[in-house]
């Protein structure tokens, strides 16, 4: 299987739609890829897909340059209850509370998908092991696909919700559970839904909120709206890559600030496959209002970032 790295002179570039290799020549397992910088150093963590859909481990890992990826060991490990090896486990997303904890939040699932429940667990350091405590249907809904967002030490839950939309919660200032409802999105086409594998950024003082049309395994043209405060108003979505690419096949799991840009990284889920799975790293680029990604077969993050 090719490596999503290649040594060039000047450093290293990502080749989109491919697969990273950690420092023990394994793929690295960042399928539903959620991801932080601490000092300078970047942590990710990712659904080890080794059994399949059902529940392995989430794995971290550390890079100090986005290109190099170093195993730090399974941050969540096969266990009892919510973590047992028949549940689905999705989405592992961390955030560094005010007092230094990580709490990290996951999609908990079971086989059938009729559990539809966000899971907390906690640890004094980014790579874990974490402790998990517990999970919720937050105010009583149904969280399937899960993204987070900080703003001023405060924490946030984003959440698709298949009967009322995509919410945008306030967390608890434990970071342990939700405390109200920020907004509800939906769809233009299709109110009665929102989008699904939300993701958060803001940007030169407006809010752009990415998601994912529900078609299971199959790509879509992802979509994005824009806000000047979570609260809304929030404009229409759209497109943010060329209308019928499917987003260059592949589905949104995060957009991050990188140096003086916004990288997007995308999962290609190959359903038979999926730990080997591959992914789409692009750098997007976030301006006046307007999110736009371009395909391109090898980049440089150095070059694109500064």
């Amino acid at each position: 299987m090719d490596s999503a790295i290649e040594v060039v002179t000047d450093g290293a570039v990502i080749r989109p739609g491919t697969v990273f290799r950690d420092d023990r020549g394994r793929v690295a397992q960042l399928h539903g890829i959620g991801i932080q910088r601490v000092g300078e150093t970047w942590y990710a963590w990712g659904e080890d897909k080794a059994a399949g859909g059902t529940f392995t481990a989430v794995a971290c890992y550390s890079s100090p340059d986005l290109v190099t990826w170093r195993f730090e060991g399974n941050s969540l490990s096969i266990g009892d209850g919510d973590l047992a090896a028949e549940r689905v486990i999705e989405r592992p997303k961390a955030l560094r509370r005010p007092d230094g904890a990580w709490v990290m939040l996951l999609h908990v699932e079971t086989a059938d998908y009729s559990y539809a429940r966000v899971g907390y667990a906690i640890s004094d350091t980014p790579a874990g092991p974490y402790r998990y405590l517990h999970s919720e249907r937050p105010m009583g809904n149904i969280s399937r696909d899960i993204g987070v967002y900080q703003e001023n030490g405060v924490g946030y839950l984003l959440s698709e919700d298949r009967d009322n939309g995509l919410h945008i919660y306030r967390l608890r200032p434990d970071y342990l559970g939700v405390e109200s409802i920020v907004a509800t999105l939906r769809q233009q086409a299709r109110p009665e839904i929102g989008y699904e594998s939300p993701t958060l950024v803001r940007h030169e003082g407006l809010y752009y909120l990415f998601g994912s049309d529900l078609t299971g395994w199959s790509t879509n043209d992802n979509m994005y709206a824009t806000a000047p405060s979570l609260e809304g108003p929030w404009s229409p979505w759209r497109p943010f890559a060329p209308e019928r690419s499917a987003t260059f096949d592949s589905q949104v799991s995060v957009v991050v600030p990188v140096g003086t840009g916004h990288l997007y990284i995308g999962d290609r889920w190959q359903k038979d496959a999926l730990d080997t799975s591959p992914a789409v790293w692009l750098p997007i680029s976030l301006a006046d209002g307007a999110a736009t990604l371009e395909w391109h077969d090898a980049w440089n993050p150095e070059d694109a970032f500064g």
